[in-house]
């Protein structure tokens, strides 16, 4: 019966209404969805690194559809966030676009594999691209809400500090929790931090000794996601616990 209930849900479409929408930087925006059927609490309810399906439809019925990570932990009101692809069909609108009150269809969740719960400990070593932030964000805010200890460090490469996505709630003072940021075009004055691409050296001097047998989950452009999977591996990180998830697109 959980089976067919997991089927039935990546069959059907749902009605989201656009809540809140919150301006993350110039080209990225968070939109909570009001989806009166989503899956509540219990067996049904979403897991943090999850993704949903967004599908829009134009006055003339022409119809596109795209994956879209989940940015709110379990528990919480669904809520994504999108950054603009400028050739995009479906980002442009959503981040440009979208107001309170406007209606889309949204499927999910989908995704057993690039998830993270409590009960599956750490210490966490979570890794971001660009916009690759969004389902380790989800992790983060559900390790908050379950009031878990278990240590993380997140490295999060940007291109410049305004495409800084969630910049203020990354500032944490748990901690338990230390965000080491990369970036890799532009710097702000008197900026200390790394500013390169992330490369073995980096992941050297950031990452969890793979002794501490930690788990990692990274993020981001395809180009970005293989060079820090293999440089995690040839730490001495099994490969089994490092897992990613990539998406098109130049790296941060």
């Amino acid at each position: 019966m959980a089976g067919t209930a997991v089927r039935g849900r990546l069959n059907t479409w749902l009605t989201a209404t656009v809540g809140a929408v919150t301006e993350e930087t110039a080209r990225a925006r968070t939109l909570r969805l009001e989806v009166p059927e989503w899956p509540g609490p219990g067996a049904g309810q979403h897991r943090a690194g999850q993704h949903v399906d967004i599908r829009l439809t134009a006055e003339d019925g022409y119809q596109a559809e795209r994956a879209y990570s989940i940015a709110s932990a379990p528990g919480e009101p669904l809520a994504i966030t999108v950054e603009l692809v400028d050739d995009g069909e479906v980002s442009p609108w959503l981040t440009r676009e979208a107001r309170p009150g406007d209606l889309m269809e949204v499927r999910g969740p989908i995704g057993g594999y690039f998830v993270w719960e409590p009960a599956f400990g750490g210490p966490l070593l979570l890794a971001a691209g660009g916009s690759g932030i969004v389902p380790l964000r989800s992790m983060l805010r559900e390790r908050l809400r379950a009031d878990s200890d278990v240590p993380v460090r997140l490295l999060y490469s940007s291109r410049s500090w305004e495409d800084v996505i969630y910049a203020s709630e990354l500032d944490f003072a748990d901690e338990g929790v230390q965000v080491i940021h990369t970036l890799t075009r532009s710097q702000p004055p008197a900026w200390t931090g790394y500013a390169r691409r992330v490369d073995k050296e980096m992941l050297s001097e950031v990452a969890w000794s793979s002794s501490d047998r930690p788990l990692a989950y990274v993020c981001g452009p395809t180009s970005f996601v293989e060079a820090v999977a293999a440089g995690l591996v040839a730490l001495g990180y099994p490969a089994g616990r490092v897992l990613t998830e990539r998406f098109g697109g130049a790296g941060p």
